[in-house]
């Protein structure tokens, strides 16, 4: 019988709708068009405001359109629902959208300049995380026209909101959301406090247990407490270093052309910015992908100079993720490097706010944030969106308080160039128990970079990435993450003490508890309810306040029903991916990716194949 071939996922994204020009973000050279000459934020122009980056950016975010279709009810201010017209979106935006309707609904109800009530739903995953809701806002047609389509002309109709989607939500949804998460927080946090408190009485019985209990809790709440603490370094509008954008690709043609666009379009002085992108001699159309895209960009390159600022280059044979990286930075005629995963896509300004840290110049290394593109694709990329945040937002973000990030993520970080070339050979030949590193890159490279020099993260550079969406690539995703985190922990333990005291003490304890959590949970749930014959609603009871914390604090920050999902997200890692650990103990000097073929994947695979092949013709011999 033949094997079912397995359907692909598809990916659920939101689609920004396309701009006339291909580089709409890159600064102008010769000022024929500014980047907030937008038409939906016209009437918000202020040009005495324009060195203003906050006022820059709101006005972005009111003037991005994104692609839709769903119903809108359409009712003339004053008049009865019997009027009333239905139509489907085509685009939306913050500040307006275009909707399909009836020519005949056109004539008889829909006028232009007049005043009318919307009634839609947004669904999850056509506008930024947030705005999915349902929605009843009144707004004022400004122009009509036809469209051609497959089906024949369409009549379409523009219309503008009394009040931007942002205040609407704010009043209606998110402001309530955010006092009920703030509240609901603080007492979470006092809850656990006291449990903690608790745990000192019954020290006499079981101390190593108590111990623990209270230096997790302690661990945990002052995560969050210096990661709200947290302030991105403002941003000098004149500091503009050279900066060299690395992509390393292999196998990537899907998203590589959306990645290089992301990277070339930055609101960035052209004579500053490069981006180079290197395949590591990719199985797939990649190369082509790549071609093809920079042959679209380089069609505004005499006034964009993207001949000069746009390279790819192919390695010879395939070496890796860290050989396309080093590559990469051989060829880059700036100061400081910025690595981008080719699964990865840029805010316009995330470069400028990404390289302001580098004023300090003890900086040796900065990350930005990852938030996660493909959030409504399913449960699994749900419940990572939460984490990712959290991980980000309030982890990052404490380490960062005490300038030592121990971890600069691939999808968005930067360097300066010469401490890379001066650490180069020993990341290439990196090797742990014998065996070659081909994978965590980014905390080997941290690690080297955290020794002499300090590290940092910026909330406002921002960058989303393409997370495992079935749940196999998933897991092999996150063991292979847990091995790389024991491994540079280890080589980071031997140094760290001698940065900031206190944070070097979080450093220890963040690396001794999940070590010892699998221990921790069999002894609650299965030892005491055995042995002791006690139910661990004590133990659960802490387990559910430490999930909601990272829930309230993602609906504060986000405003987004995804909340819910980090408590599917600990869960889940109580039931599967803390089973992991114990595993990563005994097999963390493995260097298979799991993922992608690396030669040490190849290799492996070879030996399997060996082993079965060697046991078939066992099982071939008669007795």
């Amino acid at each position: 019988m033949f094997k079912k071939e397995k359907k692909k996922t598809v990916e659920v994204l939101s689609v920004p709708k396309s701009d006339r020009r291909t580089l709409s973000n890159v600064p102008d050279p010769e000022k024929i068009r500014l980047n907030a000459d937008r038409r939906a934020v016209a009437s918000q122009k202020d040009d005495s405001r324009k060195e203003d980056t906050q006022y820059m950016k709101k006005l972005r975010e009111l003037s991005l359109r994104f692609e839709a279709s769903f119903d809108v009810k359409v009712l003339r201010s004053g008049r009865s629902k019997e009027k009333q017209v239905t139509g489907k979106a085509s685009d939306i935006s913050a500040t307006g959208m275009l909707v399909e309707l009836d020519p005949a609904a056109i004539r008889d109800t829909v006028r232009e300049g007049g005043k009318y009530q919307l009634t839609f739903d947004i669904p999850a995953g056509t506008m930024p995380e947030g705005y999915e809701s349902a929605v009843k806002i009144k707004a004022v047609s400004v122009r009509t026209f036809m469209r051609e389509g497959e089906d024949g002309p369409k009549q379409m109709i523009a219309f503008q909101f009394e009040k931007p989607l942002s205040e609407y939500l704010q009043r209606k949804r998110w402001g309530y959301s955010v006092y009920m998460a703030s509240s609901l927080l603080f007492v979470a946090v006092g809850i656990i406090m006291l449990m903690r408190v608790e745990s000192i009485i019954y020290f006499k019985y079981n101390f190593l247990l108590y111990l623990y209990s209270i230096t997790a809790a302690a661990f945990l709440l002052t995560r969050y407490f210096f990661g709200a603490l947290h302030r991105d370094v403002p941003i000098t509008r004149h500091y503009t270093p050279g900066v060299s954008i690395i992509i390393p690709c292999f196998n990537e043609e899907e998203w590589i052309h959306r990645t290089i666009l992301s990277c070339i379009n930055q609101d960035y002085p052209i004579d500053k910015l490069e981006v180079i992108v290197v395949d590591d001699r990719s199985k797939d159309r990649s190369v082509e992908q790549i071609e093809k895209v920079m042959a679209l960009i380089n069609k505004e390159s005499e006034r964009y100079a993207t001949q000069d600022r746009l390279k790819l280059h192919v390695l010879a044979e395939n070496g890796g993720k860290r050989v396309a990286l080093v590559k990469g930075v051989e060829m880059a005629k700036h100061n400081l490097v910025v690595f981008v995963d080719s699964d990865s896509f840029l805010e316009p300004t995330a470069i400028r706010h990404l390289v302001q840290p580098f004023q300090d110049p003890r900086m040796g290394g900065v990350a930005g944030r990852t938030d996660v593109e493909n959030k409504y694709t399913n449960s699994i990329t749900k419940l990572q969106t939460v984490r990712y945040y959290i991980a980000f937002r309030i982890m990052k973000a404490a380490e960062s308080y005490f300038d030592s990030v121990t971890c600069l993520s691939g999808p968005l970080s930067c360097y300066r160039k010469s401490l890379i070339l001066k650490h180069k050979d020993a990341w290439l030949n990196q090797k742990f128990l014998g065996q070659p590193a081909t994978f965590g890159d980014d905390r080997s490279m941290t690690n080297f970079i955290l020794r002499t020099h300090r590290t940092g993260y910026q909330d406002t550079a921002i960058c989303s990435t393409i997370v495992p969406s079935e749940m196999n690539v998933f897991l092999k995703q996150q063991m292979r993450w847990k091995r790389s985190w024991l491994r540079e922990s280890l080589r980071a333990g031997g140094f760290i003490w001698r940065k900031e005291p206190f944070m070097a003490l979080f450093f220890y304890i963040g690396l001794v508890v999940p070590i010892a959590a699998p221990v921790i949970v069999l002894y609650n749930l299965l030892y005491v309810p055995i042995v002791h014959q006690v139910f661990p609603s004590t133990f659960l009871m802490g387990l559910l306040l430490m999930a909601l914390l990272m829930s309230f604090a993602h609906l504060i920050f986000r405003k987004s029903k995804l909340w819910v999902f980090g408590l599917v997200f600990c869960v889940f890692y109580e039931l599967v991916l803390l089973w992991q650990m114990p595993v990563a103990w005994v097999t963390f000097w493995k260097s298979t990716w799991g993922t992608r073929e690396t030669p040490q994947d190849i290799e492996a695979k070879n030996k399997k194949a060996a082993r079965k092949n060697k046991n078939n013709k066992n099982s071939d011999v008669p007795l």
